[in-house]
């Protein structure tokens, strides 16, 4: 009778060990769930998803239902054109978890035209170029908090994030003639950004193999968003010499909102690494 009241209390314990830790292993022994003290790495779902709607249906540019907001609303300028969202996160429990985001977007365009030589002497056929190039560039940086429950497959993940974000841009042109008359511009930069957000979320993790999971997001939070003038810089010609200018203009603009789509919703891929 005592050894069958210890085994059965051994038998609970051991029970109530494996739910508290979540450990579900495979098949050769490995663990499917994130554990204590792991490291994991999250990656954007949206080129898979882009990948896969090409794949099935032939044609080039599917936007897989624009899951790719994740820091969009700190307005680093151009930054949803050529972006890469990589997180990390650090479980200091079972279910705690200190999390990182960084969304880096930066690009250049360069276009050419030629144009008729002016300088004196040239033949009627020569060509010079004038070039105009348009760059950009805008950081996003988030930190949070991330809170796990359940201890099967299927793990509910809440929390809240912080982030800030930077963007530029400007435009420059080069001429291939010398200025002999009239104004132009050389340099355009366009105002630059600055963003603050302040967001909830909720959503799921799905372990489909040992320490990897698909993960589904959505958020609601605070965004501040501030865009400068912008600043010109033009030469003119005035009869003499070539007088150089900075100017300011444009519209300064402040945006509040309060809302689910300040991040909107977001698909990710996560690896976990003791």
């Amino acid at each position: 009778m005592k050894k069958t009241v210890l085994f059965a209390a051994a038998l609970v314990a051991a029970t109530a060990a494996s739910a508290q830790t979540g450990e579900i292993t495979s098949n050769r022994g490995e663990n499917w769930l994130s554990q204590d003290g792991d490291w994991g790495l999250i990656f954007d779902a949206q080129p898979l998803l882009n990948y896969a709607g090409n794949l099935l249906n032939g044609t080039s540019g599917n936007g897989g239902a624009a899951l790719n907001n994740i820091f969009s609303t700190a307005g680093a300028a151009g930054v949803n054109d050529n972006t890469v969202v990589i997180g990390g996160k650090k479980l200091i429990d079972a279910n705690t978890a200190y999390r990182a985001k960084v969304r880096l977007g930066f690009g250049s365009t360069k276009r050419t035209e030629l144009v008729p030589d002016m300088s004196d002497g040239a033949d009627p056929e020569d060509m010079v170029e004038d070039v105009t190039k348009d760059n950009f560039m805008g950081i996003d940086l988030g930190f949070g908090l991330e809170k796990r429950v359940g201890s099967t497959r299927i793990v509910g993940v809440y929390g809240a994030e912080v982030g800030i974000g930077f963007g530029s841009s400007k435009t420059t042109y080069e001429y291939g003639n010398d200025l002999t008359g009239g104004s132009r511009n050389t340099e355009v930069k366009h105002g630059s950004t600055m963003g603050v957000r302040l967001n909830a979320f909720a959503g799921v993790e799905w372990f489909v193999a040992p320490k990897v999971s698909l993960s589904g997001e959505y958020t609601w939070g605070l965004a501040l968003r501030s865009k400068g003038h912008s600043e010109t810089t033009t030469e003119t010609w005035d009869g003499d010499s070539v007088d150089t200018t900075t100017t300011e203009g444009g519209i300064k603009e402040n945006d509040f909102s309060l809302d689910t789509g300040v991040s909107g919703a977001t698909i990710g891929i996560n690896f976990y690494f003791q």
